[in-house]
């Protein structure tokens, strides 16, 4: 398992993802395949966050097909329990400061999307492969 990882925002607009930059980003990263996490409306979310949910969502997996990656979705539960994670995202970010401990893209609290996507990426290397 490599020692480092590059991980970068996702690009936004407007306060939507940008979805032709971010086509550009993984077009430029080199990623021969995709995984993204299988996601769904969550219960008692209001109708406009989950309007803005699917939004992004979309934009994601249109970025990934324009590009014509392989791409595989993961549901949480799947990707989490082969890491022994529960939804606790503070663990997940822990796991990730153990996992990469010379990276600095971890060290805040906000950072919670940046590790759950790196661990993603790690599954995938460790299972899917």
């Amino acid at each position: 398992m490599p020692a480092e990882i590059e991980v970068y925002d996702v690009p936004i607009a407007d306060k939507q993802i940008d979805a032709a930059a971010l086509a550009r980003l993984v077009r430029l990263s080199g990623a021969t395949e995709a995984i993204v996490e299988r996601v769904s409306a969550m219960p008692k979310q209001g109708v406009s966050s989950t309007f803005k949910f699917g939004m992004a969502y979309g934009a994601v997996l249109a970025a990934v097909g324009v590009l014509g990656l392989p791409l595989r979705q993961e549901t949480p539960g799947r990707w989490k329990g082969h890491f022994r994670l529960d939804s606790d995202k503070e663990k997940a970010r822990g796991l990730a400061i153990r996992t990469w401990p010379t990276s600095p893209n971890f060290g805040r609290k906000k950072d919670h999307g940046r590790a759950e996507a790196a661990l993603l990426a790690r599954f995938a290397a460790e299972v899917v492969r």
